[in-house]
């Protein structure tokens, strides 16, 4: 009965973690770079080193369709749809080659699966949702502020990560 409300507290600690994560991409979707590209993605990628594959994936779907929203979803919901299931395979990739490889392995195959692989994916969705900027017009446009953003994203969320001490707090809690 103990490790059942253990395990239930663990979860309840989860899904708080995990809101206040979403929370925080909320405001880091304000903070724009290009369009929808934002600072969105710092909790997705910390709470893929802090939480694992799956919720770091969660926060990171929740947090493009927020930053999505807060840009009036400039290339529709449903290639923003796409982007958000491309970010939570993206932030659950670093998380797993983090933890399995090396971190700046991981920092650089993030960067570049964020950076060139997303836009690269939207080319063709681009073409069959027929939007006015579609094709490689759109990824010739939108590589370079994703590398950007990719790039801040994921040092800003492996420099919180490793300078709060793998997710604890200065009293240990």
């Amino acid at each position: 009965m103990i490790s059942r409300n253990r395990k239930k507290q663990m979860d309840t600690k989860m899904l708080v973690k995990m809101a206040m994560l979403i929370a925080l991409s909320g405001i880091g979707a304000m903070i724009k770079i290009q369009g929808s590209i934002a600072l969105d993605a710092v909790p997705g990628f910390y709470a893929a080193l802090l939480l694992g594959p799956m919720a770091g994936g969660i926060v990171a779907f929740a947090g493009h369709l927020i930053s999505a929203l807060t840009a009036g979803f400039p290339m529709t919901v449903p290639m923003h749809l796409v982007v958000a299931v491309e970010m939570f395979i993206i932030v659950a990739l670093f998380s797993v080659v983090w933890q399995k490889i090396n971190p700046w392995v991981a920092i650089i195959v993030g960067i570049l699966l964020n950076g060139v692989g997303a836009g690269l994916l939207v080319v063709p969705m681009s073409i069959l949702l027929g939007l006015p900027l579609n094709g490689w017009a759109l990824f010739a446009v939108i590589w370079m502020p994703l590398l950007i953003g990719s790039t801040v994203n994921i040092l800003i969320a492996a420099s919180l990560y490793k300078i709060m001490g793998k997710g604890k707090s200065v009293n240990g809690n």
